[in-house]
């Protein structure tokens, strides 16, 4: 080591000779303003989660151990940036790659990540000092997508691509990819149907297999890697692409969760479950606030160990879990385990009516109240109901459902009695301001001559309603998830005579599970809609104004 006393960190030094057998030491120092907390920048100190991740790559690339790894993390881990951009960076300073594809999600994906490691090798000193001004700037002005740089042993590029954009025959100069990330490859679209879910593994496994090469041995000697590909991602379905992989043998496979304990079991009891009560407690003005006071007063006690303790917060990461368990398990713990399972496990009911004969479903005073219509385009004993949904938000923010209705209306016979209906709906609740029609079964004529029947109505021209009309352009899934923690939580609160309307709803399943999905795409549309709905107050006058002058 005596030759590097006088050159620890320029151009041949002891650092650039460490870096090259150490991916965790070229990452700590050549890129030590991304992965060292420092006082002049805001990155977190890193977990011991990244540093695994650093040996597997070196045990990858360096060790030349194995040619396929799948790494399934949380969201927020930054493993597109301790992995994809770091990996880059360091194969592409040593020129071990000749030709680097980085597979996106979309386009704007690989544009960012393009961007992210050009800014590296242009203005990162550290790399500068060591390895020089790798890119000719003048030759990479022109394509977002792609990074050529002049390594002094020859040029390498650094391509990135959407998940959309095929991998097959991509050389340069001649060389296939010698590493290929694919980094969430797959989107929530990919998995919704089965059909979407075969598509999207199998291209995989036929783009890979004809993007990269094969290891070259002569006389039983390996004289050249195969093509090193590395897969990341979250588990978004139990049978999805990153889901099937995991039954590749091919394949090294590192599975991470947020934390290594039954969450269900854990945030309904103790502390969390008083705090979760404390939450959901429709009779609190500020049920919320007052949550996270409890947190607050039990910080020490309520806190638990994550993969990452620097970023994830134990108050914010209990309130995603308990808004929606499903899609954060899903995204934070890599559990698709309850999919086809039903999604609304507990309905809060209350008797709409009193003995007085009084609304006693509020417990509050209503601010709004609006109407959500679905109609059916078929009317089978397999096809879709009308539904209809009465709902308002009390000033507690709690939200009730006076009214959930399904019917079957022939949609070519029954055209006027459907809209009978609405206005026999807008006379019975007189606080309704807002009524909303979603508008791919009729195409906006019964919204039309639903705003006719109210001008000709003489009881109902006098009110100020509001009718909007629009398309189902949402995924219905992610729609609906919107409102199940609210649900099953009882911060909605629904007419127990309405026992169709609540049965469907507690019988969906996702919509590749459940026969019909018209009452909790009705209730989640009230449930998204109310919040947006303006209430407009009417004029007030005072006669008995006096002006002094």
């Amino acid at each position: 080591m005596l030759k590097y006393k006088d050159n620890l960190f320029g151009k041949d030094s002891l650092s650039v000779m460490i870096g090259n057998v150490s991916i965790p030491f070229f990452c700590s120092y050549f890129l030590q303003d991304t992965f060292v907390a420092k006082d002049d920048n805001t990155a977190r100190e890193l977990a011991e989660v990244h540093y695994e991740i650093w040996d597997t790559l070196e045990d990858m690339i360096i060790k030349d151990k194995f040619d396929k790894l799948e790494l399934i993390m949380p969201r927020g881990t930054a493993k597109t940036t301790v992995c994809d951009f770091a990996l880059s960076v360091y194969l592409h300073a040593y020129k071990k790659s000749i030709y680097t594809l980085v597979c996106g999600k979309t386009e704007q994906d690989a544009v960012e990540f393009i961007a992210q490691t050009r800014q590296a090798f242009e203005e990162n000193p550290y790399i500068i000092e060591a390895f020089g001004e790798l890119i000719n700037t003048k030759e990479n002005t022109v394509n977002k997508l792609e990074l050529e740089l002049d390594n002094p042993n020859g040029k390498t590029k650094i391509q990135a691509i959407s998940s959309s954009t095929s991998m097959r025959g991509k050389k340069y100069n001649g060389a296939r990819p010698s590493c290929i990330i694919a980094d969430d490859y797959q989107s929530k679209s990919d998995c919704i149907t089965q059909e979407a879910r075969e598509k999207k593994y199998l291209t995989w496994v036929e783009d890979s297999e004809f993007a990269g090469d094969k290891a070259v041995y002569r006389q039983g000697k390996k004289i050249k890697s195969g093509t090193k590909f590395i897969i990341l991602g979250t588990i978004l379905h139990s049978d999805c692409f990153m889901s099937r992989l995991l039954k590749n043998k091919e394949y090294k496979h590192k599975v991470r969760r947020i934390c290594n304990f039954d969450v269900d079991k854990y945030f309904h009891e103790g502390l969390w479950e008083e705090f979760r009560k404390v939450y959901f407690n429709n009779k609190l003005q500020d049920s919320v606030s007052e949550a996270k006071e409890f947190y607050f007063q039990h910080e020490q006690e309520m806190q638990y160990e994550t993969i990452w303790q620097d970023k994830y917060d134990c108050l914010e990461e209990a309130i995603s879990y308990y808004n929606n368990p499903s899609s954060w398990k899903q995204e934070m713990m890599n559990d698709a385990s309850k999919l086809g399972e039903k999604w609304f496990t507990s309905i809060k009911t209350l008797p709409y009516k009193s003995e007085e004969g009084k609304d006693s479903i509020i417990g509050h005073k209503v601010e709004k109240m609006m109407l959500t219509v679905d109609p059916a385009s078929t009317s089978t004993v397999r096809s879709d109901s009308f539904a209809f949904v009465v709902g308002s938000v009390s000033n507690n923010g709690f939200k009730y459902v006076h009214k959930g209705e399904l019917i079957k209306y022939d949609a070519r016979t029954q055209f006027d009695d459907y809209l009978a209906h609405i206005i026999e709906l807008l006379k019975t609740y007189k606080e309704i301001i807002a009524v909303f029609i979603e508008k791919n079964t009729f195409n906006g004529s019964d919204a039309n001559q639903l705003e006719k029947l109210i001008e000709e109505d003489s009881e109902l021209s006098g009110r100020d309603i509001q009718i909007i009309n629009e398309s189902q352009r949402k995924n219905k899934d992610d729609k609906i998830a919107s409102c199940v923690s609210a649900v099953n939580n009882g911060a909605v609160i629904f007419n127990e005579e309405d026992e169709d309307f609540i049965e469907e709803v507690k019988s969906f399943c996702g919509q590749d599970f459940s026969l019909h999905d018209d009452a909790p795409d009705c209730l989640s549309e009230f449930y998204n809609r109310i919040d947006l709905i303006k209430k407009i107050e009417p004029l007030r006058f005072f006669n008995n104004l006096k002006i002094k002058y």
